[in-house]
């Protein structure tokens, strides 16, 4: 028993470490400040949106792309509907005087034997694209009005062929969107950090841009064409691969994507799921330690305490004598403390700094559902828009 804490505050030390090297990524990322004034813009963008049954979602998103304040004839919007059964064609429709244009993924494909409809339809979008930037987003968004601009003037000033960008979660008072919000936010501020350290690829689908030559000099999607997930990791490492020094991140206010929460915990697990599946197919190698240590971490602070039920006893451990329970609780605490440190220049910088008092009380749920969604991302399946993935 003396060994199994032994081994948890050495797995703790390490995952201390690796937090506050993110921490430090994170506040070394500099602000990019968008410049008011009469610059003129020269890139070209095409927004590529895939859409499966999201007729409620739409409208916001569509309306937030019109009041987009980048110059209208430099950038074309195209939506592509993942054979929904729903109202989403009709809606795009509605809009079709504008810039925003439809596409219908069965036009293309037949969908028979495809596993990664996400990625076809970004495949095609791009095909029919005008834009020499591709930017994509999810359509559960909502985009602030300077979202394009300012993704613009950071591609003009920098010169990147990747941009990852940040995402939030537009939370409500209930438990598992506060949650979700905590979750996620953490996921960015790694995301940040890893990618301004060249620590290992993140990003996210719902905010990010890559010129569309580079993505076809990486061959796109394929040989990740076959894995549901992954349509943005997976291509980002392809594109780091050969150009690691111009894949960056957008550190702005302005650029802040909002994106919806998922409802229920059956679907807060098929979408964590979904991202975990893709965790043996990374070709960044650099990233799966990074996994394995805080997998492992967190499945020591789930057993230590159900043993702690049936057997426990004080221990020694450097001139220290406990039960087995509290040295747990330490571990907990100092757990708690070192993320904490963490995120509230992560939680400033996304306007939630109010939902870093509820932290503490999600620390069990967040434990279990790391393992949970660990173990059924390698070896389980899940559903996803009405579509069952193994």
């Amino acid at each position: 028993m003396t060994a199994l804490i032994s081994i948890a505050f050495i797995f703790f030390i390490i995952y201390t470490a690796l937090i506050i090297y993110y921490c430090i990524g994170w506040v070394s990322i500099p602000s990019f400040k968008l410049q008011q004034g009469g610059k003129l813009f020269t890139t070209i963008i095409s927004v590529i949106i895939p859409a499966r049954n999201e007729a409620l979602n739409l409208p916001v998103l569509l309306q937030s792309m019109l009041a987009q304040n980048y110059p209208a004839h430099l950038f074309e919007v195209i939506l592509i509907d993942d054979f929904s059964n729903d109202r989403t064609a009709e809606i795009v429709s509605a809009y079709s005087d504008s810039n925003i244009k439809l596409l219908s993924l069965k036009d293309y494909e037949s969908g028979d034997k495809l596993n990664s409809y996400k990625k076809r339809a970004i495949e095609t979008g791009i095909r029919k694209s005008q834009g020499s930037l591709i930017v994509t987003t999810d359509a559960d968004c909502y985009l602030p009005q300077n979202w394009l601009t300012t993704i613009a003037a950071f591609y003009e000033k920098n010169n990147p062929v990747f941009i990852a960008a940040p995402v939030a979660i537009n939370n409500s008072i209930s438990f598992i969107e506060i949650f979700q919000a905590l979750d996620f936010m953490s996921l960015q501020g790694i995301t940040g950090a890893s990618v301004y350290k060249k620590f290992h690829s993140m990003c996210n689908g719902a905010n990010m841009a890559y010129e569309k030559k580079v993505f076809y000099e990486v061959d796109g999607f394929k040989g990740i064409d076959a894995i549901a997930s992954g349509d943005d990791m997976l291509l980002m490492h392809k594109i780091f691969k050969r150009y690691p020094q111009s894949v960056m991140f957008l550190k702005s206010t302005d650029a802040i994507v909002e994106t919806q929460p998922v409802k229920s915990i059956r679907q807060f697990f098929s979408q964590r799921i979904r991202w975990a599946s893709k965790a043996n197919k990374y070709d960044d190698k650099r990233l799966l330690p990074v996994l394995a240590i805080v997998y492992f971490f967190n499945v020591l602070m789930m057993i230590i305490p159900v043993i702690s039920i049936f057997y426990n006893p004080v221990l020694v451990i450097v001139n220290c004598q406990l039960s087995i329970l509290c040295y747990w609780l330490w571990l907990l605490f100092l757990k708690i403390v070192v993320e904490l440190i963490f995120l509230i220049p992560v939680a400033k910088f996304f306007s939630k700094i109010t939902l870093l008092f509820l932290f503490p009380f999600m620390q069990p749920f967040h434990i279990l559902y790391t393992i949970i969604a660990g173990w059924l991302g390698r070896f389980g399946s899940y559903k996803w828009k009405g579509r069952k993935v193994k």
